[in-house]
């Protein structure tokens, strides 16, 4: 394993933990709080793995568009972004900290950048070693997108958290992880098709995701200063 690609693994989640701790300077969450939910997130690679061999194993459309499509919403979107919320929902949700909007985005996006670190690593020094730069692609799309749908489900499950309408409670928590899901089917859809026309449209979709995340990061911003300045 080289200790260079590891740290050109590394470099996207420090830059994007960063501009994710930069919203949330009006009520820091307790550092090992994070540190857990990042920790954890990195776990949560292990079942998503086995959970999405499994599933490509009981793909039996496997070569078509049609299986490229069960792939990304199912075997890929579904299993990494239940497994992120599982982190959440287990380890910050119910505690004390989650005390604002804001935390539901922090908790979330640190889990995804959990997530996102050890596949990076596993990606440039295992599956892709050989694969010329593919450190820089992943860094420019892939660890990116993982941390923008982390912003998408933080926002719905804070949503969820200080909803006092049982419906509406619920209905939050379903597009905590059913938006994300098919944010992510759409990503890797994109990609696995190979269909050269679609490919283009990768472009704009994560721009899309940029300033729809950058939106949603502003709301809770302002609400997080409002409330403790």
């Amino acid at each position: 394993m080289s200790l260079q690609m590891v740290g050109l693994a590394v470099v996207p989640t420090v830059i994007l933990a960063l501009i994710i701790l930069f919203y949330d300077r009006f009520d820091r969450e307790p550092f090992r709080l994070v540190l857990k939910v990042f920790l954890f997130g990195m776990l949560a690679t292990l079942p998503t793995i086995a959970a999405e061999t499994i599933g490509g194993f009981l793909n039996i459309f496997n070569g078509s568009l049609f299986g490229t499509f069960i792939e990304a919403f199912i075997v890929v979107g579904l299993a990494e972004e239940f497994f992120k919320r599982r982190v959440v929902m287990k380890h910050a949700f119910n505690h004390p900290a989650f005390d604002e909007k804001m935390d539901g985005i922090v908790y979330c996006s640190f889990a995804a950048l959990g997530f996102a670190t050890l596949e990076n690593i596993l990606y440039v020094t295992l599956y892709y070693a050989n694969v010329p730069n593919v450190w820089l692609t992943r860094a420019i799309l892939s660890v990116p997108a993982h941390v923008l749908l982390g912003v998408t489900m933080g926002y719905f499950l804070s949503l969820a958290k200080f909803c006092t309408d049982p419906v509406l409670k619920q209905k939050y928590m379903r597009r905590s992880l059913f938006i994300p899901v098919i944010l992510h089917g759409i990503f890797d859809f994109i990609l696995m098709s190979e269909l050269p026309w679609l490919t283009f449209a990768i472009i704009p979709f994560v721009i899309y995701l940029w300033i729809s995340s950058f939106k949603k990061l502003r709301i809770y911003y302002k609400d997080s200063k409002a409330i403790n300045t």
